[in-house]
C-alpha cells in the first residue's frame, strides 16, 4: 500500500539523533529518537503492531496492509477497513504471467527452454518420459 506520508521520514530504525551518516563511524554521540508502537487490525481480526518514530498522529498511516492476509487494516479495532475493489487485489508473479500468455504460448516457451537445455547437455532426452 502506498501512503501519502511516510512514517519514517527518511530515518532508518536504530538511528540516533545527532549520529553521523552511515559511512562514518558512530561514536555513540546522540540520543535515541522516541518510538511508538501502533496496532492495526484487519477485517479478519489479525493484529499487526508496527514501530514508528514518534510523530504527530496525522503523519502515521491510518491504514496498513495486513501481512497475514493482505487485507487493508486500520488503527481502529471496531471498524474494519473497506475491502479493495477486485482490480486492486494482490496478484502473484504467476497471475501476471497468465495475463500475458495463453496456455499454448506457455507450452511453446517451455518446449524451447527444454530444447536449449538438452542442446547444452544439461537435461537428458528421456526426462520425465519427454521425447
Amino acid at each position: 500500500m502506498v501512503h501519502g506520508t511516510s512514517g519514517y521520514r527518511g530515518t532508518r530504525v536504530g538511528v540516533t539523533q545527532g549520529s553521523a551518516p552511515r559511512h562514518q563511524s558512530d561514536n555513540g554521540a546522540g540520543e535515541q529518537l522516541p518510538r511508538i508502537r501502533v496496532p492495526y487490525w484487519c477485517a479478519k481480526g489479525h493484529e499487526t503492531r508496527l514501530v514508528f518514530l514518534k510523530l504527530p498522529d496525522e503523519q502515521i498511516p491510518k491504514m496498513w496492509d495486513c501481512p497475514k492476509c493482505g487485507s487493508p487494516a486500520t488503527r481502529d479495532p471496531g471498524h474494519a477497513a473497506p475491502t479493495r475493489p477486485e482490480d486492486e487485489i494482490f496478484k502473484s508473479h504467476l497471475d501476471y504471467v497468465k495475463e500475458r500468455r495463453s496456455s499454448q504460448d506457455a507450452e511453446v516457451v517451455l518446449a524451447g527452454a527444454l530444447e536449449r537445455l538438452r542442446a547444452r547437455g544439461v537435461l537428458p532426452d528421456q526426462l520425465l518420459g519427454d521425447s
